[in-house]
């Protein structure tokens, strides 16, 4: 089968090194190069990295409204167009362009989460599952057609990165079992009284806010580790909280105050307390607290605000 592949992060990668061993990629389409770090660095996406390795024509265009570029895309005259993670919106004439439209790996089970954070809001809400949907798109976010879908467990510590990665292999997987045979597979739609808006990530919403519940609090470090990482300030110093457990504490405490900061690092919450377990001090490497606390000190009954 003749394909166009559009996808970017390192969650698209799998899916493209199954397809390119099985199928004829005519082309991969992924987000422009970013210039950033010392020396004005030009960064290519991993999708990009892996099609250029792979010998794959590779197309970054800023945008597929524009005609020209969408006659480009039609004239590739490709079966079907697999979108895993790319980041553009799709016009209707892209997502007509070829006799089997264009195809989704979604990292939710729809209609569950819709959106572009369906991995890290999944497990920030406290579900205890997840899973990918071969969906086919439509014009609206997320609200295609079902193909096929696979699920998997949310642990009681699974991080946001822990379940990228698990999602990312049961999208390869079920993008190839669904293109081994497209008819077995029927649409099916979605009750759109089920969905929820799962929101881009936003570093403006990863300073930790004492004043909620542990609950909410673990639920929030495990969903955004390793990016964006809670934090908290401290003597104007930032620590990102890669990890913690939920503990009880004596009530009542003002919510922020720093319990134990010696041998542990344990923070007052709304309803009891966390116990920071790995942490990353600003401009150093991620460690565990016990090791971080061998040479550094929280002063108790500090609040942190």
């Amino acid at each position: 089968m003749n394909i166009v592949f559009m996808g970017t992060p390192d969650f698209a990668v799998p899916a493209l090194r199954c397809l390119s061993s099985e199928h004829n990629v005519v082309c991969v389409y992924t987000r422009e190069p970013k210039i950033s770090g010392r020396g004005n660095r030009l960064n290519k996406t991993p999708v990009h990295l892996f099609a250029q390795e792979k010998g794959i024509e590779v197309r970054t265009p800023k945008t597929l409204r524009d005609i020209e570029e969408q006659k480009r895309f039609a004239d590739l005259k490709a079966d079907v167009a697999i979108i895993a993670a790319y980041g553009l919106i799709l016009p209707k004439p892209i997502l007509e362009a070829f006799p089997l439209g264009c195809v989704n790996i979604h990292a939710s089970l729809l209609p569950r989460w819709r959106g572009a954070a369906p991995i890290q809001r999944a497990i920030e809400a406290g579900d205890s599952v997840s899973g990918v949907t071969i969906m086919q798109m439509a014009e609206g976010l997320d609200t295609g057609d079902m193909l096929l879908k696979g699920s998997v467990c949310i642990t009681e510590q699974m991080t946001g990165g822990e379940l990228h990665d698990k999602l990312a292999i049961i999208g390869a997987e079920l993008i190839t079992q669904f293109l081994a045979d497209i008819k077995k597979y029927p649409p099916q739609p979605q009750n759109d009284k089920l969905s929820c808006y799962a929101p881009k990530l936003d570093k403006n919403e990863c300073k930790i806010n004492f004043c909620l519940s542990s609950r909410d609090l673990y639920n929030k470090i495990r969903a955004f580790n390793p990016y964006p990482a809670m934090f908290f300030e401290y003597n104007d110093e930032r620590f990102k909280v890669l990890k913690a457990n939920i503990v009880s504490a004596p009530q009542p405490n003002t919510p922020g105050t720093i319990l134990n900061g010696k041998t542990a690092l344990i923070i007052a919450t709304a309803d009891g307390a966390l116990e920071v377990t790995q942490i990353q001090r600003q401009g150093k490497r991620t460690m565990s607290t016990a090791e971080l606390l061998r040479g550094f000190e929280f002063t108790e009954n500090t609040i942190l605000r």
